[in-house]
């Protein structure tokens, strides 16, 4: 049935029969790219490595969630595990 579209460009045909075309792929990479926060090279420079170190290993959590702390708290490495114990 032809619905006045093009036929999508396939990229790749799989021998369990899945296709994959060109336009799909690159509609579910802008989707995914909108989702994905992006770190700003000030939040980079907030954040000490040691502080997240340390972080990770008092508290036994991940790098990111520690990280995150550290972010919100404006770097502050003291007022970061303060809000990590209170939460």
């Amino acid at each position: 049935m032809n619905n006045g579209r093009g036929e999508a460009e396939v990229l790749t045909t799989f021998s369990d029969g899945y296709q994959y075309s060109k336009t799909k792929l690159e509609e579910s990479l802008r989707q995914v790219m909108a989702l994905k926060p992006t770190k700003s090279s000030k939040d980079a420079a907030a954040v000490k490595r040691e502080d997240v170190d340390f972080i990770v290993n008092e508290l036994g959590i991940s790098r990111s969630h520690a990280e995150k702390a550290l972010v919100e708290n404006g770097g502050e490495l003291e007022k970061a595990l303060r809000a990590l114990v209170a939460s």
